[in-house]
């Protein structure tokens, strides 16, 4: 059975809607996309509402006019900028001696449990790196594994519960509804690392028009995100003040001339801020020492940033570049230097069928991952955005909570003391509990419970 997907990357400069088509294979066919400039965001933070949601609707008209076809499922991206990570763990029994879906899910759902989310804060990915069967480490997949206690350390994706809220009026408002968000550097590390990278360990930096998002990636998932408010756009307002010319004319010559390694003494003329009518000529190798000034300085906050995450010693695959900004000429061999001469290389978004030459540009690789999440690419286990549960092309419901999920028949759950609680002695403390107090059942419920773990 084949399933229309919609994939809307809400950027800072540009909103790009996907339709894409999954047949019963699992492989994807781009249908259409639409292309509007970005009205109502300022640095992936939407401050117009309205204007932000016009842009939506126009770049999904456009998209649905191309593909000639409507769409089943939708995803959608959210800046980094609204976002905050977090690490847990979680420790279940398993009852049966085997592990299943059931077994990993109670354990991924007590690591959300178990975090400690501020209450401004909504979890927007859960993402288990390290799983643990009778105290063996680093268990690729324990699915069908034989033990007694499995564990889980996941990596917590949050996002701010106003800035999520603004996104999501901002999209209904443009007549859609969400399925799923994704961070939009998580989207755009589906579309360009590889599965050796991914293995070997990668940072996947996506430098956009106004902000930069870093993904690690090491092993089985994520292991860290993290966000910059700079981009291209900082290259054009530089151009614009040094070379005293307007921001449209500036942005051109980043397009036309834009260059890390360009010397050459060619003049080329440029109009004058406020003076339409007189034009002054320029040096080439100006334009690129201005370029250069801040690319440098942007890498090197991001090779700063890479260092202070304690990840660095684990990304053996090196530096993948995606994003706008990584179509000028010379950054990759800049990026090498500053990265302590780690490998690096500038990616397209994966090649599939149907993909327009237009959205094989790097700035193009978060849309594309977003319609690839939701073709079922992602990583081995998550439980996403609507609490539920990936695995590999699987989605499985959730239970609503951590109290549906431990008063399942059969369970048994493991304290932090060590000890284990059986379903006997949790269903006479969930008695006791509702004939106490029924009028507080749920207020005393979850200090029962938390009294448990």
């Amino acid at each position: 059975m084949n399933t229309t997907i919609l994939g809307i990357d809400i950027g800072s400069t540009k909103v790009c809607a996907i339709i894409a088509e999954k047949n019963s294979s699992g492989d994807l066919k781009i249908l259409g996309a639409g292309i509007v400039k970005s009205q109502g965001l300022k640095k992936g933070i939407i401050t117009n509402i309205e204007l932000a949601s016009n842009s939506i609707k126009n770049a999904l008209n456009d998209a649905k006019r191309v593909a000639g076809t409507q769409y089943e499922t939708v995803v959608v991206s959210i800046s980094g900028a609204y976002t905050k990570s977090i690490q847990s763990a979680g420790v279940v029994n398993v009852p049966n001696h085997e592990i299943g879906i059931k077994e990993i899910n109670r354990a991924m759902q007590m690591a959300d449990h178990n975090a400690n989310i501020p209450n401004e804060y909504e979890k927007l990915h859960i993402l288990p790196y390290n799983f643990k069967v009778d105290g063996q480490e680093f268990i690729e997949d324990p699915r069908g594994m034989n033990g007694v206690r499995l564990e889980v350390q996941v990596h917590i994706i949050t996002v701010q519960k106003n800035s999520l809220s603004n996104l999501e009026k901002a999209v209904k408002l443009a007549g859609i509804k969400i399925d799923n968000i994704v961070l939009s550097g998580y989207a755009s590390e589906i579309a360009v690392a590889n599965e050796d990278e991914r293995e070997l360990g990668v940072v996947v930096i996506d430098i956009g028009g106004a902000t930069c998002n870093m993904i690690i990636h090491a092993g089985n998932s994520l292991r860290y995100n993290d966000f910059l408010g700079i981009g291209s756009n900082n290259i054009t307002n530089d151009l614009s003040t040094a070379l005293h010319t307007p921001l449209s004319a500036a942005a051109k010559i980043k397009i036309n001339y834009g260059a890390l390694d360009n010397n050459s003494s060619e003049l080329i003329e440029l109009p004058i801020i406020g003076d339409d009518n007189s034009t002054h000529e320029v040096s080439l190798d100006i334009v690129s020492n201005v370029i250069y000034a801040r690319v440098e300085e942007t890498l090197m906050i991001l090779a700063k940033m890479l260092e202070d995450s304690g990840f660095k010693d684990q990304v053996g695959a090196g530096i993948v570049l995606t994003g706008g900004l990584t179509k000028i000429s010379g950054i990759r061999e800049l990026a090498t230097a500053i990265f302590d001469n780690l490998p690096a290389r500038v990616a397209k978004p994966r090649e599939m069928e149907g993909l327009f030459e237009t959205l094989r540009d790097p700035s193009y690789s978060t849309a594309v991952g977003l319609v690839m999440y939701g073709g079922g690419h992602f990583t081995p286990y998550e439980i996403d955005s609507n609490k539920k549960l990936r695995y590999k092309n699987e989605i499985i419901e959730s239970p609503s909570s951590l109290e549906d999920s431990i008063i399942e028949e059969g369970i048994e759950v493991i304290k932090k003391d060590g000890s284990i609680v059986s379903p006997k002695d949790r269903l006479a403390d969930l008695t006791m509990i509702n004939e106490n107090n029924k009028n507080g059942f749920f207020t005393s419920l979850w200090n029962r419970l938390i009294q448990l773990f």
